[in-house]
């Protein structure tokens, strides 16, 4: 057995797994400033991530960014006119966006041609 730490959460593991599997901390709010995504967790705390992380919410209008559901019961939140979706697991890991420059910059462009 070994413990895990992420932050300030410390739990007793069997598996190499990363402790938000093991506790399942999951999404009870979200906000999004103009230079950060501000998430409020089921084990009471709130965390945040810079917008720069996440390029198309950075690159998206306020209502665009207010438009967000929380999926798979909290452990991530969908924005349907953004197509983007990020996980509570992976915000907790301080993982930005994996979005290609490519893929980012086609969507950019998507947007110019439909406005």
């Amino acid at each position: 057995m070994r413990f895990v730490t992420i932050g300030v959460i410390c739990v007793l593991s069997r598996m190499n797994s990363l402790a938000t599997n093991q506790i399942e901390i999951r999404a009870t709010a979200v906000r999004v400033s103009d230079d950060a995504l501000i998430i409020d967790l089921t084990d009471g705390r709130t965390v945040s991530a810079p917008l720069a992380w996440y390029p198309r919410l950075l690159h998206a209008t306020a209502a665009e960014r207010q438009d967000h559901q929380l999926i798979g019961q909290g452990l991530g939140i969908h924005w349907p006119q953004l197509d983007e979706d990020i996980s509570v697991e992976g915000i907790l890991a301080g993982r930005p966006s994996y979005e290609s420059r490519e893929s980012f910059e086609e969507w950019l462009a998507s947007r110019s041609r439909a406005s």
